[in-house]
C-alpha cells in the first residue's frame, strides 16, 4: 500500500518556489550569476529557516554530505560510488576502520555538525597544516561576499584554499561552504560548493581569472537550485512518514520515526537494535527489521542496497 494525501501535496504547494527566471538557461555574465543567486538563496534561507516549512534540516544536511562526499571522491581521484561511500561508513563495526571512503563521509557529516561561526571546530576538523590560515581566508570570502555576494565570496576561498596546496579539494569546498553559510547567518554549513564542481574547473579557478570564476559560479547556483529541489522532496517525504506514524505500534516507533527524520541511511541492526540511536529505548532486531518493512510497505521509505542482507533503509530519494 502507497500512501497518498492531498493534504501534503497542498503543504508541498505552500513551500517557496524558484521564480521560472532563475531556473532558465540563458547566457551568463557575472553580474546575472549573482543576481539569480540571490534569489535562489532567499529560498533556500527560508526552507531550511523556517519550521513551519517541514523541510527536515539534519537530514537535507546529511543528504547533502554524502553528495559531497562522492563528489570530492572523483576530485581526488578515487571515483568511488555514492553506494560505496554510505556502506563504508554506516556498515563499518564500531571501533573499525571506515577506510578513505568512509572517512570522507565522516568529514563532510562532520562538517555539517560544526557550528558555522565557530572556529575552534574548524581548524580541528581541517587540521594543523591550514589551521593558521583558515580563519584569514574565510575572513577574505566574507569581505568578497559582502561586495560581489555570496557566490563570489565562494569563490575566493576556493581560490585561497587552491594556491596554497592544488589537491585540498575537500578543504577549499569546506571553507565555501562556510563562508556561504556566515554570509546568509545560517547556524550550519550546507554542502552545496563540491556537487557541481570538476578537476578541470578548480584547476582553470586558479590560472585563468574571470572566465573560470564565472564556470563555478554557475556550478554553484545549479548545485543550490538543485538543493531546493532536494529540500522540497524531503519536506513532503517527511511530511509522509509523519502522517502514518500514528499506525506503528512498535515499541519506540517514535524515536525510530524521528531518526529516519535525521538519517539519510539507517541500518536496523545497528541504529534501531538493541537500542535506538541517541535513545535508551530496546528494540530487538527482528522488531527493527519488521519496523523497516511497515516503512516500505506504507510507501514512505524505500531499502536503500537491494541486498537480502546488510540492508540500509531511508526516505531519501
Amino acid at each position: 500500500m502507497t500512501y497518498q494525501s492531498t493534504v501534503i501535496q497542498d503543504d508541498l504547494n505552500s513551500l517557496p518556489q524558484l521564480p521560472a527566471w532563475v531556473t532558465s538557461r540563458r547566457a551568463e555574465t557575472l553580474e546575472t550569476v549573482a543576481f539569480r543567486s540571490g534569489a535562489a538563496l532567499t529560498v533556500l534561507d527560508q526552507m531550511i529557516g523556517d519550521p513551519r516549512d517541514g523541510v527536515p534540516v539534519k537530514l537535507l544536511a546529511n543528504r547533502l554530505a554524502l553528495s559531497a562526499a562522492t563528489s570530492i571522491s572523483k576530485l581526488e581521484g578515487r571515483l568511488a560510488r555514492e553506494a560505496d561511500i554510505r556502506d563504508a561508513y554506516h556498515l563499518t563495526p564500531p571501533g573499525e576502520a571506515r577506510g578513505p571512503d568512509g572517512d570522507l563521509l565522516t568529514f563532510w557529516r562532520d562538517a555539517v555538525g560544526l557550528r558555522a561561526s565557530g572556529m575552534g571546530d574548524i581548524n580541528d576538523l581541517v587540521g594543523n597544516d591550514f589551521a593558521g590560515e583558515v580563519g584569514v581566508w574565510i575572513d577574505a570570502g566574507l569581505e568578497r561576499a559582502r561586495t560581489h555576494g555570496p557566490l563570489a565570496g565562494c569563490v575566493a576561498v576556493l581560490c585561497a584554499v587552491l594556491d596554497a596546496q592544488d589537491r585540498a579539494e575537500r578543504i577549499a569546498c569546506l571553507l565555501s561552504d562556510i563562508v556561504l553559510a556566515r554570509a546568509l547567518n545560517w547556524k550550519m554549513a550546507q554542502p552545496v560548493t563540491a556537487q557541481r564542481l570538476t578537476k578541470g574547473m578548480l584547476r582553470d579557478l586558479t590560472t585563468e581569472g574571470q572566465g573560470a570564476e564565472l564556470a563555478v559560479q554557475v556550478r554553484i547556483l545549479d548545485s543550490i537550485k538543485e538543493t531546493i529541489r532536494l529540500a522540497r522532496d524531503l519536506a513532503r517525504r517527511a511530511e509522509a512518514l509523519r502522517s502514518v506514524a500514528p499506525k506503528l505500534r512498535a515499541k519506540g516507533s517514535d524515536a525510530a520515526v524521528n531518526l529516519f527524520l535525521t538519517e539519510d541511511a539507517v541500518a536496523p541492526a545497528s541504529m534501531l537494535s538493541p537500542l535506538i540511536w541517541g535513545t535508551s529505548i530496546p528494540m530487538t532486531s527482528r522488531a527493527a527489521r519488521r519496523f523497516c518493512d511497515r516503512l516500505v510497505e506504507l510507501g514512505v521509505a524505500r531499502e536503500l542496497t537491494g541486498r537480502p542482507t546488510f540492508r540500509l533503509y531511508g526516505i531519501v530519494p
